[in-house]
């Protein structure tokens, strides 16, 4: 079968479309035959070996498609299921042996690519909204890369939870899907800074959360913008990781919290991960949640896929089409 191996860590130009085995179930898998496979920032931070990495290596760790063979102790799924997952490395591929813990059914109506598209951003962007701080009517929170695939998850969800969304994009595009998506205020960051525009809103220091995926030129600014005990939430580093933080600096704006939460600690319980996925799954079929695929690439094609989304080129969802 043909997959993406990196033998060793670099630019977009390590990823190569190469041949290699197919695979076969470890105890407690499936092999799933991928009809999509999802692109994240975390691959590029495995890429470049931001995260130790052991190489050669097949990125991806999310995607959807077709059970094909099961190991004898695996229970619960059957040949044939349609299934999704995030938590499987080796996703950049045409199949892949994945751990049966990570799987979902796919419920009837949603197609192959929207699941592709939901485990990874849009669990995350349940998990923020829902646990790490947990948003209620007249709550009011920014998310920063409103155009992104989390960040239109995270609008509409905080929508569906009654908060008032403030979000920063980069062009009329961005802009435009971020309105769309049902934020109150959209911040053009490229022509403006986007704390005083805030704070021309809204007033000093308006916010109880920040959701910030981007990091390193947003978190300072971010600060400012927090309510007393407000919180930071730095769920990635999209513009490079935040330099370490003096813990007085929460002090002197309020005695603020900030937290630096992963995915798979509000998924680690098979329970909580069906929970989640049930709620994003269960919108989308009632169409409370819209979810944006804004590109796909063929497999092949991923050192052109990861080119985009550095140069900030994408929109919503970026798949990876075997």
């Amino acid at each position: 079968m043909k997959a993406i191996v990196i033998s060793a860590p670099g630019g977009p130009e390590v990823l190569e479309y190469t041949t290699v085995h197919y695979p076969t179930p470890g105890p407690g898998q499936a092999v799933v035959e991928i009809a999509a496979a999802g692109l994240n920032y975390i691959d590029t931070y495995h890429r470049i070996a931001l995260y130790p990495m052991n190489f050669p290596m097949t990125p991806g760790l999310e995607g959807s498609g077709t059970i094909v063979e099961l190991a004898d102790d695996v229970t619960g799924f059957s040949v044939g299921d349609r299934v999704a997952w995030t938590g499987a490395l080796g996703s950049y591929a045409d199949a892949v042996a994945a751990d049966a813990s990570v799987l979902v059914p796919v419920p009837d109506g949603i197609e192959m690519e929207t699941a592709a598209a939901i485990p990874l951003q849009g669990m995350t962007a349940h998990y923020l909204v829902r646990d790490t701080y947990a948003l209620k009517p007249e709550s009011r929170c920014l998310i920063h890369a409103g155009a992104g695939g989390v960040g239109l998850l995270v609008i509409q969800m905080a929508k569906l939870l009654g908060a008032e969304v403030f979000t920063t994009v980069s062009s009329a595009e961005k802009a435009q899907l971020a309105s769309a998506a049902g934020a109150d205020h959209v911040i053009r960051y490229d022509e403006v800074n986007f704390a005083d525009a805030v704070e021309e809103i809204a007033g000093p220091r308006p916010l109880d959360v920040v959701y910030d995926g981007v990091g390193k030129t947003t978190f300072d600014d971010g600060l400012r913008l927090l309510r007393p005990r407000g919180l930071m939430a730095l769920f990635g580093a999209a513009s490079g990781p935040v330099p370490p933080l003096d813990l007085q600096v929460l002090a002197q704006n309020g005695s603020l919290f900030a937290t630096r939460p992963t995915l798979f600690s509000y998924i680690a319980k098979r329970e909580e991960l069906l929970s989640r996925a049930n709620d994003i799954f269960g919108w989308i079929n009632s169409g409370d949640l819209q979810v944006r695929i804004g590109q796909t690439w063929p497999l092949e094609q991923a050192a052109d896929a990861h080119r985009a989304l550095h140069a900030r080129a994408t929109t919503g969802k970026t798949l990876l089409i075997p």
